[in-house]
């Protein structure tokens, strides 16, 4: 009895299928869940309607900045809503002129459209953003004017 009891002691049970099982069992699982997220699904219906704050807020409407190129790709000309200037300063100005400073300015609900010429240096593009989106003071601080730039596509001369 000997033997028989040694040849017991020695059975090793091989747990690589069990483990195999439960892994493809945790797989399923996961992949079959669904999670229900309940949270910010609030289920709110608003008026088509427009608010009475909505109303008293008129946007003013984009301006449009078109910068023509010469040949060279220098600046041969500025418009701004169709009306020409003569430089970037000019520009500054009417754009003040346009939202204002301080207190019940605009300027956050205006944008600005640049339209460039294809051909047009970057430098130019540069001058005409910083002319628009804000007015250097002496103390190195800056007045900020529009802070929505947007670009037009640019179109390839055929």
């Amino acid at each position: 009895m000997a033997k028989r009891e040694a040849l017991a002691d020695k059975i090793a049970i091989d747990m690589t299928p069990m483990i195999d099982c439960v892994f493809q069992l945790i797989t399923f699982f996961m992949l079959t869940l669904k999670s229900v997220i309940s949270e910010g699904d609030f289920d709110i219906r608003m008026p088509l309607g427009v608010s009475a704050g909505a109303a008293a807020d008129d946007p003013v409407p984009p301006v449009q900045v078109k910068m023509t190129a010469g040949a060279d790709g220098s600046l041969a000309g500025i418009k701004m809503n169709g009306t020409p200037v003569n430089d970037f300063e000019e520009l500054r100005r009417k754009i003040m002129s346009l939202v204002g400073t301080g207190p019940g300015s605009t300027a956050d609900k205006t944008e600005v459209e640049l339209d460039c010429d294809y051909g047009l240096r970057y430098g130019n593009v540069v001058n005409a953003v910083t002319a628009v989106s804000g007015v250097p003071q002496p103390d190195g601080s800056t007045i900020d004017l529009i802070k929505k730039i947007k670009f037009s596509p640019l179109k390839r001369p055929r």
